[in-house]
């Protein structure tokens, strides 16, 4: 059967604005970048681990129709349909200082709890991000 996941998908506004937030301030890199003439397939990546991407994607055609894709803008921007992606990182609180200097809103800072150190901020789209530093 399955062996993987390849890809995961969450929605964004604007996939300029969503490369400057991923790219630009949480390091993460562009693995493709291609105009399908119908769309734009966008993924981004952890550096050194092109195996698994998140797909940026615009509400829209030919996924689905205007009228849903003006709903799902909606609750996309009112904070009710944001995906959910976790990271893990070696520093929780080292990388939670270097993005917030870097101008990221946070949600949550580092918190400890029983599997390790939390923290959570959410994408200009209202994407829900959380990073967390497993415990030893």
């Amino acid at each position: 059967m399955f062996t993987s996941i390849t890809h995961s998908q969450i929605y964004v506004l604007d996939q300029d604005q969503a490369l400057d937030f991923y790219v630009g301030k949480l390091d993460l890199e562009v693995v493709a970048d291609v105009d399908l003439g119908f769309m734009r397939w966008l993924t981004i990546g952890v550096p050194g681990h092109p195996d698994r991407q998140i797909l940026l994607e615009k509400p829209g055609p030919p996924a689905m129709s205007e009228e849903t894709a003006e709903q799902v803008r909606e609750l996309l921007t009112k904070g009710a349909l944001g995906g959910h992606l976790i990271f893990s990182t070696d520093d929780c609180r080292k990388t939670y200082e270097t993005l917030l200097a870097r101008g990221v809103e946070f949600t949550e800072g580092p918190t400890e709890q029983t599997y390790g150190i939390d923290c959570g901020l959410r994408d200009p789209f209202g994407n829900n991000i959380r990073f967390n530093q497993a415990k030893a």
